[in-house]
Parts: structure tokens; C-alpha cells; sequence
């Protein structure tokens, strides 16, 4: 597999590298020289595979010959292995429930493969990895899980103070080991802008071997879109072969994957982007105009972003083509008001308990099936986090019917352990100089 800077295509670096320094020195995304179609023949029979072989076909068909099938295999059967069952809650409404794995939200996919893929190219005697990763909720707890423990690795998850539920804290703050934690006094937008600079800081990477296990990298995006095609398949199990997405949208790598899927012959009628109160997408979508801006707190607190970093990457897929993206994508967004009266709604209609992300992600599927309805489509919106971690959102009949988890109870007996740190880059160049 041979990838290029969205910055300069004629760049090229294999996937090793492209795992191990995960962003360019010039800034930009890598993506894949070639991004290969898979043939009708697997396409059209996709519900006679389980997600594990979807997965490996995926993989093989983008990595190549850069991981053996044996090892390939090995990895996905031990990071992929949990469900991601859809979900039937009306007709042609259905939910794809992406929380089942031990981090409980969608982020485990990436993170578990990523995580095994880093680990089955380090070699000994190597110089210790760390990972650097910023959170706006979801990312740092699968992160955490799908690393500790790992060999020769050291992860540092940085996170907004006070912008995360309670839960997602101690999913990021209580593991220990090789797992550290830095409470940044800011924004996710911040925590991000922390890493990309430490990512090009020539003292940092001549002594340290840094890499990212956000959204960014690009060991994350492949193992999204094993969801999507994993999900056309169980609806192919129901005689339904036209099918649309609602994506609930922050860093925008949830949907990315879903284009990417698409772009290797997946048969998606449309992808519609949900956003809460940080919409520079779905701005961007009405007006040609792609201007970030400042991200805001709110309920979805996953989907906290002004400048969500996979937007490049998207607009490389369709190199800029501005009316071929909008045929294919529609955008919404949706404050904290509409986001609560989604979930009542979703509850009393179906008894079913949506997190915010979720919510907004159905209240997009209702919005666009209102103007652009189809008998023979069926509309997915993804669930991307078990509702058990955002308790302070639910009005206290919703959130009497959440069952919580064994592992969520057991996080309430750990021991918050974090560094407070202020959004400036000297403090974090500083303390990461101060705590190899």
C-alpha cells in the first residue's frame, strides 16, 4: 500500500510509515495512491460473510502486501471482535449500533486495529512509541483500552477541562500503566491543535518516536469502513439493497470512512453529515464557503468541532469537485434543544434510548426522508456511544431504562489520575520533555 500527503501527491510512503508517522511533515492527511473497487461478485453476496471476513477482505484489498493474510487475519480476529448489529425500529428506519465493543462507542473499531497494526510492526530493540492523542469524549477510552498494556508503547491522551461527561474522564484518566492523561484548560479544538504542533516540533521528534492515534491516522479510517459495508450486508439479509447513512458528525473520520466504503464500491444512495452547534460542514455544503471557527460545548460532546480534521481528506476523494460531493452529502445541524427533544422522542416512539449523538443522527434521517422519501431505501443512522455515558443528559425516566454496564460500575471504584495543563504548546512541549 503506497500513500500521498493530501498537500503534495506526489509524495509516497508505505503503510508502516504511514501508521508510525501518522501525519506529514507538510501538514497534510495521507491517503491512498490507489483505492481499489471490490468486485460485484463480493459486493452483491456481502450477506454471506460474517463481519470478520468483510473486514479482512477490506483490509487485504487497501493494505496489500504490507501485512501477510495470516497475520492480517490474527489482527482482526482479535480486535473486531465484538457486533455491530442493525437494528430495525420503523419501517425503512433503522439504527446501527456501534458500541458493543469494550470502550463502549464506535471509536473501538479504529482503535483496537490501529493499536494491533502499530504493535505487529514494532520490532525489538525499536525505540519506544508514544502516542499522542486528542479527545473530545469517545476517542481517548478506546484509545486507552486498545493500547494498555501493549509493549514498548506509551499513550498521552489530552482532553478539554471539563467538556467531557463523567464517565469518558474515567475511561481516559484511570487506566494507568502505560496510559497517562493531561487535562487541558481549552477546547477539544485546542487538545488538537497540541498534537498537530507537536507532531512538526523538530526537538520532539528528534527525541521522541511520536505518533497519533487520532483520526488522523490513517490505520484508524481503514477499520471504519468494515461498519458500513458489515451493515449493507445484514440489511441484504433482509431483501433491502438501497440504503442511505446518517452519520453523526465531528472530526468528520466516522463518515470519511463511510465516502471511502463508497468510493470501493459499497452502494450507499446518499450519506447525510449531522452536526450539533459546530456545523462548519454543513455551512460549507450551503454555501461553497469552508470557513472553522471556534468549537462550542454541547450535549454531543464527541461532536465538539470547529475544525474537523478528516474535512481535507473528503475533499481530496472528490479532488474539490463541489457538485459531485453535494449530490452525495447533505448537511444538518441541531442545538442542544432539538438534540433533547430527538431523545424524547426516539424514547416514546420506539422505548429506545438514544446518547446525543445518536439523537442527532436520527432527527437528520427524519429531516431529509421528509423531502427526499423512498419506499425501497432504507435509512441507517449510526449509534455511536452507549447511552450509559452521558447519564447527566437524560431526564430521569430516560435514563431509569439504561442499563449500565459492568465495566462502567467498575471505573466509579478507580482513582482519577490526570495532569492540568494550560492550551499554550510550550507547557505541553514542556511536560512532555519533563516525563519521558
Amino acid at each position: 500500500m503506497k500513500l500521498y500527503s493530501t498537500k503534495n501527491p506526489s509524495t509516497r510512503v508505505s503503510f508502516k510509515d504511514a501508521v508510525f508517522n501518522s501525519m506529514p511533515q507538510d501538514k497534510g492527511l495521507y491517503m491512498p495512491v490507489n483505492i481499489p473497487r471490490l468486485d460485484d461478485k463480493f459486493l452483491n453476496n456481502l450477506d454471506g460473510y460474517t463481519l470478520p471476513e468483510i473486514a479482512f477482505h477490506i483490509a487485504q484489498h487497501l493494505i496489500g502486501d504490507d501485512i501477510p493474510a495470516y497475520d492480517l487475519k490474527a489482527i482482526i480476529k482479535d480486535a473486531i471482535n465484538f457486533l455491530a448489529p442493525v437494528v430495525k425500529l420503523e419501517e425503512n428506519i433503522f439504527v446501527l449500533e456501534l458500541w458493543h465493543g469494550p470502550s463502549l462507542a464506535f471509536k473501538d473499531f479504529g482503535a483496537r486495529f490501529m493499536s494491533r497494526v502499530m504493535s505487529y510492526f514494532l520490532e525489538k530493540g525499536e525505540k519506544k512509541l508514544d502516542v499522542l492523542v486528542a479527545t473530545s469524549g469517545d476517542t481517548g477510552g478506546a484509545v486507552a483500552l486498545g493500547f494498555l498494556g501493549v509493549p514498548n508503547t506509551r499513550v498521552t491522551i489530552l482532553y478539554p477541562k471539563d467538556k467531557v461527561s463523567e464517565i469518558q474522564e474515567l475511561q481516559l484518566t484511570t487506566n494507568g500503566q502505560n496510559i497517562r492523561a493531561v487535562e487541558v484548560d481549552g477546547t477539544f479544538d485546542d487538545c488538537q491543535a497540541l498534537v498537530k504542533q507537536a507532531f512538526t516540533d523538530a526537538e520532539l521528534n528528534e527525541k521522541f518516536r511520536l505518533t497519533s492515534a487520532n483520526s488522523i491516522n490513517i490505520a484508524r479510517l481503514i477499520p471504519q469502513t468494515f461498519y458500513y459495508f458489515n451493515a449493507y450486508a445484514q440489511l441484504l439479509k433482509q431483501g433491502i439493497s438501497k440504503v442511505i447513512f446518517s452519520v453523526p458528525s465531528g472530526n468528520f473520520g466516522n463518515i470519511g470512512a463511510g465516502l471511502l466504503a463508497w468510493k470501493m464500491g459499497l452502494p450507499v444512495e446518499h450519506f447525510i453529515a449531522a452536526t450539533n452547534a459546530n456545523d462548519t460542514v454543513p455551512e460549507y455544503l450551503k454555501s461553497g464557503v469552508y470557513q472553522p471557527k471556534p468549537s462550542v460545548a454541547t450535549l454531543s460532546n464527541a461532536m465538539d468541532v470547529g475544525d474537523p480534521s478528516n474535512w481535507v481528506r473528503i475533499a481530496d476523494l472528490f479532488k474539490d469537485d463541489m457538485d459531485e460531493l453535494k449530490n452525495l452529502v447533505t448537511g444538518y445541524r441541531y442545538d442542544d434543544d432539538e438534540t433533547l427533544a430527538a431523545i424524547k422522542f426516539i424514547n416514546d416512539d420506539y422505548n429506545y434510548v438514544a446518547c446525543p449523538h445518536t439523537a442527532i443522527a436520527w432527527q437528520a434521517l427524519r429531516d431529509w426522508q421528509q423531502d427526499n422519501y423512498k419506499p425501497d431505501t432504507a435509512g441507517v443512522f449510526l449509534s455511536t456511544a452507549h447511552p450509559c455515558k452521558f447519564p447527566d443528559v437524560f431526564p430521569e425516566s430516560i435514563a431509569a431504562k439504561i442499563d449500565i454496564p459492568e465495566q462502567v460500575a467498575d471505573l466509579h471504584k478507580k482513582e482519577k489520575q490526570a495532569t492540568v495543563l494550560g492550551k499554550d504548546f510550550e507547557g505541553f512541549k514542556r511536560y512532555l520533555l519533563e516525563n519521558e
